[in-house]
């Protein structure tokens, strides 16, 4: 695996590949991750014959992070998504979005459906995100405008996150390195990017109708204990057709990490399937 800049023009993205030149496969973070969400996961891929990509948005990890927060939209970041891979020269590829980048993942599937060879969705939701206090995130926004990232995130310390889990709480008391992946991750990000991003996921419009005419193979893979995403994840497998739902029991938010064994298989045997041509057999269940 290596690491690298890639200009694709209005910013520079930072990106974790391995494998180049084989299938292509762009791996997308979600709100507050980075690439690292996905790098223990790329010489796996790329030893699957992939050319397994993750890079780090526009505002988080590594990346360039404009400081105005009209920069930031989930079509914005779909846009970024579609040049870098113009810039990897990839023609067609697969595309995997956690949470977030789910959510940018189906602004790229909408945009440019001929682009993608198959498209994974992971614990993300097709519209508003359901169960955060709106009131606890305006706060939330604006103590990242006028203090910044570094002040937010010493707050949120001692609070749970609203997307904690048991599976979550276990990763947590095992790894304790896990929660400083976390914060280190958090600290990284542009306080314009929370700023702009928070309000726009909270009210975006639902993108339900849109996808039901949206024909590429699909997988939707969520955690059994996340609840604010389990429903929104079995609408789109509904609505999806053909699409093929995968819930792991104990897993929250974050399945690459809580449930990693089940959550490799998951996704690892959908690809496979799709590189193979046998995607069309797929079914929800």
């Amino acid at each position: 695996m290596k690491v690298r800049d890639v200009d694709i023009g209005p910013v520079t993205l930072c990106i974790s590949e391995a494998g180049a030149g084989r299938h292509p496969l762009m791996l997308l973070h979600g709100f507050t991750g980075a690439k690292e969400d996905f790098t223990d996961w790329l010489d796996g891929f790329a030893a699957e014959g992939w050319h397994a990509v993750a890079p780090d948005h526009r505002g988080h990890g590594a990346s360039g992070a404009p400081r105005e927060e009209d920069a930031y939209s989930l079509e914005v970041l779909a846009e970024d998504v579609i040049a870098l891979a113009d810039t990897l020269e990839w023609s067609r590829f697969s595309l995997l979005g956690h949470s977030m980048g789910g959510m940018v993942a189906q602004h790229v599937a909408l945009a440019a459906p001929e682009r993608l060879t198959a498209l994974v969705l992971m614990d993300t939701g097709h519209g508003p995100v359901e169960g955060i206090d709106p009131e606890l995130a305006t706060l939330a926004v604006e103590i990242a405008r006028t203090q910044g990232i570094d002040a937010l995130a010493d707050i949120m310390a001692s609070h749970q996150s609203p997307l904690s889990t048991p599976a979550d709480q276990r990763l947590r008391a095992e790894r304790p390195e896990y929660v400083e992946f976390g914060e280190r991750k958090f600290r990284a990000c542009g306080s314009a990017m929370y700023a702009a991003m928070v309000p726009h996921m909270l009210g975006q419009p639902d993108r339900l109708d849109r996808l039901r005419s949206l024909d590429v193979p699909t997988l939707v893979v969520v955690g059994g204990q996340d609840r604010p995403f389990l429903g929104p994840s079995h609408r789109l497998a509904e609505a999806i057709g053909g699409c093929r739902l995968v819930e792991l029991p104990d897993a929250g938010h974050s399945p690459q990490f809580e449930a990693p064994e089940a959550w490799w298989e998951a996704v690892s045997s959908f690809l496979d399937e799709v590189r193979a041509g046998r995607a069309h057999d797929r079914a929800v269940g």
